[in-house]
């Protein structure tokens, strides 16, 4: 009796523990490249996605736009595109690797000079970059970086780029950007202000006039070889919701009604 006993516990608990595995749901991966300056307001917004919706997993690769532009066109797998410009989308929309009517500018920012908290340079605008005592200026790298192409446009329209990029160092994005001025690397740099308000090692010098560049708009889209279109779509619509709102507008971005 002991033994039967025993037997129909141990049958009891495969049945259950059978049960209770079919009973969860696979977790869908939504695959999202979004630019680097994006990083923390998407980490946040995507943590409480999730908890609303458990059956997504939203997997992120951050970077430059120009190179996860390039990424998409050769093949990579990604559902979602959040851009730093309007460039690289046009790009994409051209190779009609866009999914139709699905594009949208989400996010507005601007370009600041910045220095490192201890800076004895005495910078006090973007036309002080000329100075003798400026040595190592950090900028996105241009042809793939938007920050970068923002940059050069800024010093092209104030009559400086030729003097500006002979003391130029690139990064490979704006975070690296920012690295190597916190770092003292680089006596100062230009990114986005949501860049800025990260950190507590840099402090902004100037903000660029309007007139100096294009709007930095952030467009976004599903692209057109997603294997999750409706659960992409859904994520998308989030990123205008107000609670995505909120989080944004803490970093710094101004949202695009």
């Amino acid at each position: 009796m002991r033994n039967l006993f025993r037997l129909a516990m141990v049958a009891m608990t495969l049945f259950v523990t059978g049960c209770g595995n079919n009973s969860e749901t696979p977790q869908t991966e939504i695959h999202v490249s979004a630019a680097a300056s994006l990083t923390d307001a998407m980490k946040e917004i995507a943590a409480e996605y999730e908890k609303m919706n458990p059956q997504i997993k939203l997997v992120f690769n951050f970077g430059s736009s120009g190179s996860l532009q390039q990424a998409i066109e050769n093949g990579g797998e990604t559902d979602l595109f959040f851009s730093a410009a309007q460039k690289q989308m046009d790009a994409l929309e051209k190779s009609d690797s866009l999914l139709k009517d699905t594009r949208k500018n989400l996010l507005k920012n601007e370009v600041v000079l910045i220095v490192p908290n201890d800076s004895d340079k005495n910078l006090t605008s973007f036309e002080s970059l000329t100075n003798e005592n400026i040595q190592h200026i950090a900028l996105g790298e241009p042809k793939g970086v938007p920050v970068g192409q923002y940059s050069e446009e800024i010093f092209t329209n104030l009559g400086i780029l030729d003097a500006v990029k002979s003391k130029a160092v690139y990064g490979s994005d704006v975070r690296q950007v920012l690295a190597w001025v916190e770092s003292g690397e680089a006596d100062c740099g230009v990114v986005y202000a949501t860049d800025a308000a990260i950190s507590d090692k840099v402090k902004v010098i100037a903000i660029a006039p309007d007139d100096s560049h294009k709007p930095v708009i952030y467009p976004a889209a599903v692209i057109k070889d997603s294997k999750n279109v409706d659960e992409s779509k859904k994520f998308l619509e989030f990123t205008s919701s107000d609670s995505a709102k909120k989080i944004f507008e803490k970093y710094g971005f101004t949202v695009i009604e």
